[in-house]
């Protein structure tokens, strides 16, 4: 039987100084191959043949309206997923009512959904062969190949980043501040705006940002409903493809450069959110069906 000397900590993992060293030199390892080095040839692709190029590429027509058409995206997608995650995290943690819990499933359906299923699933719904689709194409209505499928597609896989940032959190903090608020006759919209709001603002930020970062990178489900028209229905993902097998690397790489600098700056505004309070409480939204449940 083995002892144990008296006042002397056992000896734990990370205090083995070849085992921590390997650990970090595998992390690093990955982390240079994985992540940085695609980030470094990015930049020097882009910049292979001088800025003029570079330049010329993204004054390009179709560039610019990859990136508008992008930005129009993101302008209405994250707005109306903000205040859908709000809706839906106020009612689910501050309110009790049949069907909770398949609230919360429905909105994690987008996260374990592939996209490409997600855009497929639009054509049977939206295309001339779906459910809605004669009735809209009667009306001269188009959804698919358009700018409005672009944008449900993006939509719907973003719709929980900022339910799932709220979610946790206000079920956390509880009722008894928006309980004592509205006990003192305050109204829903003024306990809203007065009480909740400042105590979610940073979380709410950060799943913005996160949000926002989705949409603007979105492939999948964005290539099987806009068609991949040229100078029409191109995101700027899909221009990058586009350019790729038309065997214009170089564009194709100063095109990605944009999409890398909006990652690089979303990993900023999230570490500082962060610092904040942001994105740190994290538990299972599903416990916020039943607090009961949670309490026993």
């Amino acid at each position: 039987m083995s002892t144990v000397v008296k006042g002397r900590k056992p000896p734990r993992v990370g205090d083995q100084p070849l085992f921590r060293r390997a650990l970090i030199g595998i992390v690093l390892v990955l982390v240079a191959l994985i992540i940085l080095a695609p980030l470094v040839i990015i930049g020097v692709e882009a910049f292979a043949k001088g800025w003029a190029v570079y330049r010329d590429t993204i004054v390009h027509p179709d560039t610019r309206h990859a990136i508008m058409l992008t930005v129009l995206a993101a302008l209405i997608a994250v707005p109306v997923n903000t205040a859908f995650g709000i809706a839906a995290a106020w009612a689910i943690t501050k309110f009790d009512f049949r069907g909770k819990r398949f609230l919360l499933v429905v909105i994690e359906i987008p996260f374990s959904v592939s996209p490409i299923v997600a855009g497929v699933a639009y054509l049977f719904v939206y295309g001339l062969q779906g459910i809605f689709g004669p009735v809209l194409d009667a009306y001269g209505i188009k959804i698919l190949f358009a700018i409005p499928g672009i944008i449900l597609a993006s939509m719907f896989v973003t719709a929980p980043f900022v339910a799932r940032e709220l979610i946790p959190l206000m079920q956390a903090q509880g009722r008894d501040l928006e309980e004592a608020a509205t006990s003192l006759g305050a109204s829903g919209w003024r306990t809203f705006l007065s009480v909740t709001l400042p105590n979610v603002k940073w979380a709410l930020l950060y799943g913005v940002v996160l949000c926002n970062a989705r949409v603007m990178g979105e492939f999948g489900a964005v290539s099987v409903v806009s068609g991949n028209i040229r100078g029409q229905t191109n995101t700027l993902p899909l221009h990058i493809e586009l350019l790729y097998h038309d065997y214009q690397a170089t564009g194709a790489f100063a095109s990605a450069s944009i999409l890398a600098l909006i990652a690089v700056f979303t990993i900023i505004a999230k570490v500082a959110l962060e610092r904040q309070g942001a994105g740190r409480v994290r538990s299972d939204p599903l416990a916020a069906a039943n607090p009961a449940e949670k309490a026993s």
